[in-house]
């Protein structure tokens, strides 16, 4: 609002080969009621231009703090997330496509074209809206593309829409003084309290004009919702489309819908939440969540040393009430080897008696994997079943660990039965730190569950050395294996 203070801080989060991912906080300040508050959190990609035709090569960022190493780490989850974008978009529409009459049941008589809401607007581009090499400002191609969208929502909402969030800004190409930008929004779909608003910029500059030769250069998807006077949210009228290709966005708004619906659960501070449905539109997601959050857990201060046993600690973490237990190994085998047998989850019953059976229910890639595991029972309980999606990931240089990452997930295919009493594990796993080309330390991570929970107590009362002796197990089995490879 007018008289607030804005503050927003950018960083290099991390540099790859020839792009880099900026992290972007954006708070406000009222002055007047000394109340501060985040308001917006981005992140955004950078491509270095080439030079002559020749690639830069980016040098990498130099990491001081603890938060530092832990973007660093998350912004290679958050590359893949976006590499994986238009491929998990794309099997959802597939998937709608073979869903006969998908927009069948939007048959109200009220229900409104969305052919009636395309705006279209077009801007010329001036020396103020440039930088110094005459390239059009993103900021201000973005400015334009709301202002654009916002007209196109009002003529369903019949009042002045607020902006909600925005479905990736991709610019495509560039554009530069003396271009003439064309804007076309129409709203795709509307879903209760919001709508989605397509928008394409399309640019030209003199020749091309004349030759009707249009450049693409943006598209964003911009979800906006209305409010009355008391702040209460406004339901927009059901949209119907009447086009071939506005029943291609129709679909895409609802893919969309659920790729955010995903992202906002996978990427929000909820890190202790188990057992998120298994969907091929939030698979990257769940991935993501997954190494997230162990890398989280493990970057948390305040972990206190319980137990030193010779090549084996074990230390535990208190967080309100959120336990949560990491013991570390020191392994004589390469550390490569290490993540290869740790990863392989169907030969933990080798080393871990607390897995009864595992299978691989099933392998979606090569680093991602979910599975079946039965555990036996403890202190008079019923046998215990885990579903468990396992993601791993290699250092992407030498100073990082790889990482075998646990959470639970739910199959719709695979209930919980009554035979068994289902147990979540939202968080844990495995960090393999090199020591030497024949040694490393692996820190493997829990937080403490009702099933985890009876052994880490026995443990920390000297009743049981449950966790002592699975330590142990495990580096016996690591080392043998180790040694036949």
């Amino acid at each position: 609002r007018v008289g607030q203070v804005i503050t927003i801080k950018a960083k290099v989060n991390r540099a790859f080969s020839t792009s880099m991912e900026v992290g972007i906080k954006v708070t406000v300040q009222d002055t007047l009621a000394n109340i501060e508050k985040l308001v917006s959190v981005a992140y955004a990609t950078y491509v270095a231009k080439p030079v002559d035709g020749v690639k830069i090569e980016l040098k990498p960022v130099d990491l001081l703090s603890r938060q530092d190493h832990l973007e660093h780490s998350l912004a290679t989850e958050r590359r893949r997330i976006r590499l994986d974008y238009e491929k998990v978009f794309q099997n959802l529409m597939q998937e709608s496509n073979k869903e006969d009459g998908c927009c069948d049941t939007v048959k109200e008589e009220d229900a409104v074209s969305t052919e009636l809401t395309h705006v279209q607007s077009i801007e010329l581009v001036l020396p103020p809206h440039a930088n110094h090499h005459e390239n059009a400002f993103g900021g201000q191609i973005m400015a334009w593309m709301e202002t654009v969208a916002s007209i196109s929502a009002s003529r369903l909402c019949r009042s002045y829409p607020v902006l909600k969030s925005v479905d990736m800004f991709k610019f495509r190409g560039p554009s530069v003084v003396g271009d003439r930008l064309v804007f076309n929004a129409i709203v795709n779909n509307t879903f209760q309290n919001s709508v989605e608003v397509g928008v394409r910029v399309e640019a030209y500059n003199c020749e091309e004009w004349i030759k009707d030769q249009a450049r693409h250069i943006n598209s964003a998807f911009l979800i906006f919702h209305a409010v009355n006077d008391k702040g209460e949210l406004l339901t927009f009228p059901r949209v119907k489309p009447t086009t071939k290709d506005g029943v291609r966005r129709y679909r895409g708004a609802i893919a969309r819908r659920r790729i955010r619906l995903a992202r906002k659960c996978m990427l929000s501070a909820q890190e202790d939440v188990p057992s998120d449905l298994w969907e091929t539109s939030n698979q990257a997601y769940l991935s993501y969540s997954n190494i997230a959050t162990l890398a989280h857990l493990a970057a948390k201060p305040g972990w206190e040393i319980t137990r030193t046993l010779d090549n084996i600690k074990i230390w535990t973490h208190e967080e309100g009430d959120v336990l949560s237990l990491k013991v570390e190994m020191q392994v004589k085998v390469p550390s490569d080897v290490a993540f290869s047998l740790l990863s392989d989850f169907t030969r933990r019953q080798q080393w871990d008696k607390h897995y009864l059976t595992c299978e691989v229910l099933q392998a979606l890639n090569e680093d991602e994997k979910i599975y079946y595991v039965t555990s036996p029972p403890v202190s008079g309980r019923k046998a215990s079943d885990f579903v468990i999606l396992v993601s791993r990931r290699q250092p992407c240089k030498a100073s990082e660990p790889y990482v075998v990452a646990v959470r639970s997930v739910t199959l719709a295919s695979l209930p919980p039965s009554p035979e068994h009493c289902r147990t979540e594990v939202p968080c844990a796993g495995f960090q393999i730190h090199s020591e030497s080309s024949s040694s490393c330390v692996v820190c493997y991570f829990n937080q403490v569950t009702s099933g985890v929970l009876p052994h880490l107590a026995a443990n920390l009362t000297g009743a049981s050395k449950s966790i002592e002796d699975t330590a142990v197990a495990c580096v016996k089995f690591l080392e043998l294996e180790g040694s036949k490879d």
